[in-house]
């Protein structure tokens, strides 16, 4: 999908318009200032999933680099932790 530009002045003028249009693609509007990019607006359910990606990716990452690390737990033993009621 192409990406869809506006100019600032539509944020004033056209805000329901850019609004509805963010809701219904899940898609971001950029916004021009003086002919060159400043800002993307989009849903807040879009940042939401956008924002728990990047939470997902740096969880991920963390777990790559305990892997790395040899600082990993085989999954047996903490759910034998858990059954029985461990802390630690």
């Amino acid at each position: 999908m192409m990406p869809h530009i506006r100019p600032s002045s539509d944020l004033r003028n056209k805000y329901n318009e850019i609004s509805e249009f963010c809701h219904r693609f899940s898609e971001p509007v950029y916004i021009t200032k003086n002919g060159q990019g400043d800002l993307a607006v989009m849903s807040i359910e879009t940042y939401e999933k956008l924002v728990g990606k990047f939470e997902l990716y740096k969880l991920l990452d963390e777990g790559i680099e305990a892997m790395k690390n040899r600082k990993v737990v085989p999954a047996e033993d903490v759910f034998n932790k858990i059954e029985n009621g461990l802390p630690e």
